[in-house]
């Protein structure tokens, strides 16, 4: 039951920051069902590629999605992602999650920073640069095999000039796209190691996770601006901190 209203708020994360659901998902599966990291990683990906996929669904019958800023993004991210996956492979799960909580503060002190801004505004979109950072990104979810919304959020908010809620609407669609290519990864690889995956437990949770979606996109569209982009600031701290302890203990 702990393990099920975890998924809520799991889903409740993405759902209102378009981020956190691999920040969520990771330690529930490596503490509460004590799976191995590299397994935990792996179904981290699947997991949070549902659930995204149906958030971004909802969210783009609403009109919310930037498709110019997922083209320019999402597709150099991919193909970073896959390689990020293939060398997280290779690394200790340990040093990955300490990499991982590293990031979550340099991102959320960025994001506090940054000015907020309005829902109809949108700065002009700088190709070569949304293609750089999604690489980048990419390369760093992989890596660390997470959705990466806590990096895709503050990028498409301090590089694509996007307000913060198509942020998270498009942040989702890339973050079901990039969750795809890291779990091909992983899952070929850990196969071919014999590894298991606990499927059952898998569904559940992202039955539980699309339910906590739906809550936190209502949620997302009532609260100030200004008060979700720091709030998202300071969510990335607390889990920074949790991720560092775990990693660290």
């Amino acid at each position: 039951m702990i393990v099920f209203l975890a998924a809520v708020v799991i889903g409740l994360s993405l759902g209102l920051f378009g981020s956190g659901g691999s920040i969520l998902t990771v330690p529930i599966l490596l503490y509460l069902l004590n799976m191995p990291a590299e397994l935990a990683i792996a179904s981290s990906l699947f997991i949070v590629g549902a659930i995204s996929l149906f958030a971004a669904t909802r969210s783009s019958l609403k009109r919310l999605v930037s498709w110019q800023h997922v083209i320019l993004f999402a597709l150099p991210s991919m193909v970073g992602t896959y390689f990020g996956a293939w060398f997280g492979t290779l690394v200790d799960g340990r040093w990955q999650l300490l990499i991982f909580a590293i990031l979550m503060f340099s991102s959320a002190i960025l994001m506090w920073r940054k000015k907020v801004q309005p829902e109809h505004n949108q700065l002009s979109i700088k190709p070569a640069i949304l293609i750089i950072v999604g690489l980048a990104v990419g390369v760093i979810t992989g890596f660390v095999g997470v959705g990466g919304g806590f990096l895709i959020v503050p990028a498409l908010v301090i590089f694509g000039g996007l307000a913060m809620l198509r942020s998270i609407a498009t942040s989702l669609v890339i973050i079901t796209l990039q969750s795809s290519v890291g779990f091909i990864k992983y899952y070929s690889v850990l196969i071919t190691k014999g590894a298991i995956f606990d499927w059952q437990s898998i569904s559940l949770i992202i039955v539980f996770g699309i339910i906590g979606s739906i809550i936190g996109g209502a949620i997302a569209h009532h609260v100030p601006k200004k008060m979700l982009q720091r709030g998202f600031a300071v969510f990335l701290l607390l889990m920074a901190a949790v991720v560092i302890n775990q990693s660290v203990l």
